[in-house]
């Protein structure tokens, strides 16, 4: 599972993305508290004294991997909404917004794994900052959307705008747990468009499906 990155010419910023990608690569499958820096080193052909030259703790590795996250996660969403440079309409995108990010997970199902080990330690650190720099940025772009929709009235009256944008967030973190406890990364894909159905049906001020967003998403294209 290849993760991509930017070009570059200096050989310690290739290194650093190459073990980036071993580490996210060997949480798919792997615990990150059991993924040690010999993992790392064999998985790009380095010894595990040259690791050190690259990052300076294990932790650092870890948090580049929530960086690249951050990055490439978020650049994903916002492309999500929006089409040939203009803003989708709000509930199309939302409905592009939820595809992009279990789209993300399944295809890098280390992001999960990092993000809940982290999030399990009482104290705090770099990397759990890190997380909650990531989810209040995602917070503000699903608020933004939801502003926009209930601006053009196409929320039912009295919509909580942050329990709905709870909401949005703890629906695709539902569907994230039950493929870790399943084991079954993919089934995230299959059951996203009933789960956002019925997210849908819940803030829309008139009955509306997920089809009927996809047409509208068509027609505006």
């Amino acid at each position: 599972m290849p993760v991509p990155d930017k070009p570059s010419k200096h050989p310690t910023e290739v290194r650093q993305a190459g073990l980036v990608a071993a580490a996210l690569q060997q949480a798919a499958t792997r615990s990150p508290a059991d993924i040690t820096t010999a993992d790392l080193a064999q998985a790009v052909g380095i010894t595990q004294g040259a690791v050190f030259r690259h990052f300076s703790s294990k932790d650092a590795i870890w948090l580049g991997v929530m960086e690249w996250t951050s990055d490439n996660l978020l650049a994903a969403l916002q492309r999500a909404t929006s089409a040939d440079g203009q803003p989708l309409p709000p509930l199309v995108a939302l409905m592009a917004l939820f595809d992009a990010h279990v789209n993300f997970l399944v295809k890098y199902p280390g992001v999960p794994r990092v993000i809940f080990q982290e999030l399990q330690h009482a104290h705090d650190t770099p990397l759990k900052a890190s997380v909650r720099s990531l989810m209040q940025q995602y917070r503000t772009l699903v608020m933004g959307l939801l502003v926009r929709a209930q601006e053009h009235r196409l929320l039912a009256p009295g919509v909580d705008l942050q329990a709905a944008t709870v909401l949005f967030l703890g629906s695709v973190q539902g569907l994230v747990l039950q493929s870790l406890f399943s084991g079954q990364v993919h089934t995230m894909a299959t059951q996203a468009p009933g789960v956002f159905d019925i997210y849908l049906r819940g803030i829309a001020a008139h009955p509306i499906s997920r089809a009927a967003t996809l047409h509208e998403s068509e027609s505006t294209s």
